[in-house]
């Protein structure tokens, strides 16, 4: 994380101390560096310089702060989406429809309706029915939908279980072996321009092996769709390049990705689209938290922080790990169980985990958790969702304001409940 540094005796975010933003902000709160964002982005842009013809779309999903989003729409970024409350944050962000591409496996009519509307660049169908059906909607309109058919190669990833999506038994895509025939019929329906494929097998691979054998596999199909009379101008190759997340761990190897991409599409002859999202956000974030106790342990004592599961999702969805540390550390140590207040024993981030010597009251952050952080986030033991802050150079601002009682916004007593309500309560509700 070149932008989180040492500085004073202070972890800084780019110029600012994390001890100001605490001040100002509270804990939990999520901040971002621009700075990283930018480089990221470039590296990213950069190791695919062999790469004629291209299109690179951040996967919202990774993180959807319209700010973080704004700072990649600067760096030339569209926007890989698979909501339509995804679609609305790209284009809040200043990303144009033409660059976004619509993703994901169950994309309902409202949301195909809004995607063409807005002029979305490319839609990747996931099955026949949903094609016949933008193809219906697209026609209506007098308008030829653009799209890729996105084929599950039955490529093992090689990655955690619950993000892998290249296998058979994956909800995701086409079979294979059954595209050129549905391709075929696809390719026939007024209303849509079939242009080409897409494929994605899974997220945090770091290994290039299986990356590669799934795009030796789409280039057997796209050989074979040509011979079969199509024409095919695009391949959307997806994301899912890992990071490090362990001190000594190192990301994917961009440079070798970027070589390995253009010699297997060297004659492919089509233009590519990259979907990266972890790869860019993820070490651009930490996650500021406050020491609310530490407690003793039959082994080790238990550091309860005010992060929680509900903040931080990753370590209890997937046993992901995260470096913890002090933003103010003192050069002692100390083998903790890093946990939150939540009631669940599944809201534990580390266990027996060498962290820095932690009292009640100190300030310590997670680090790497710029991707599936706070876009998976939950309001659940009625918690309030964390602020976000971004940092750029000396300057930062919230970019998502800290939620409380957001787990109540949204409700209301039925009618025939109010007639114990206080006058204050009742005129609340009246009004809603």
């Amino acid at each position: 994380m070149p932008s989180f540094r040492l500085a004073g005796g202070v972890m800084h975010a780019e110029a600012v101390p994390l001890t100001t933003i605490a001040e100002a902000t509270g804990t939990p709160t999520y901040v971002y560096s621009a700075q990283t964002l930018r480089l990221s982005a470039r590296r990213f842009r950069d190791a695919l310089g062999g790469i004629p013809h291209k299109h690179l779309a951040f996967a919202v999903k990774a993180n959807p702060n319209c700010a973080v989003l704004r700072v990649l729409a600067e760096e030339g970024y569209g926007a890989d989406i698979v909501s339509g409350g995804e679609l609305a944050a790209a284009l809040d962000a200043g990303m144009n429809a033409h660059d976004i591409v619509f993703s994901g496996t169950g994309k309902t009519r409202r949301e195909l309706q809004a995607a063409l509307d807005a002029g979305v660049g490319q839609f990747n169908l996931e099955l026949e029915a949903e094609g016949e059906m933008l193809a219906q909607l697209a026609a209506e309109r007098g308008y030829c939908a653009p799209a890729t058919l996105r084929v599950n190669p039955d490529v093992d990833a090689a990655t955690h279980a619950k993000i892998t999506t290249g296998r058979a038994s994956s909800k995701f895509g086409i079979p294979i072996n059954d595209a050129p025939t549905i391709y075929d019929r696809l390719a026939t329906l007024p209303g849509l321009q079939l242009r080409g494929l897409a494929v994605h097998i899974g997220s945090q691979i770091l290994d290039l092996a299986p990356l590669q054998a799934a795009y030796e596999r789409v280039g057997a199909l796209l050989a074979g769709l040509r011979k079969r009379g199509h024409v095919l101008t695009h391949v959307d190759l997806g994301g899912g390049l890992g990071v490090a997340y362990r001190k000594g761990q190192c990301d994917a190897d961009i440079a070798a990705y970027g070589a390995m991409v253009a010699h297997v599409t060297k004659d492919w002859d089509v233009s590519l689209t990259f979907e990266p999202g972890r790869f860019i956000a993820a070490a651009a974030g930490i996650l500021l938290t406050r020491v609310l106790w530490v407690k003793p342990g039959p082994a080790h004592p238990f550091v309860i922080v005010d992060a929680a599961m509900n903040d931080l999702m990753r370590p209890a969805l997937y046993d992901a790990w995260h470096e913890f540390s002090a933003v103010r550390p003192n050069g002692s140590q100390m083998i903790a169980d890093i946990v939150g207040p939540v009631c669940e024993t599944g809201d534990t981030f580390a266990r027996d985990r060498h962290i820095d010597q932690l009292s009640p009251g100190d300030l310590a952050f997670f680090h790497t958790v710029g991707a599936y952080g706070a876009t998976m986030a939950s309001t659940y033991n009625c918690r309030a969702l964390a602020a976000e802050v971004l940092v750029d150079g000396d300057r930062f601002a919230v970019v998502a304001d800290r939620l409380d009682q957001a787990a109540f916004a949204r409700q209301h007593f039925a009618p025939w409940q109010r007639s114990g309500l206080s006058s204050a309560k009742m005129r609340e509700e009246m009004e809603d």
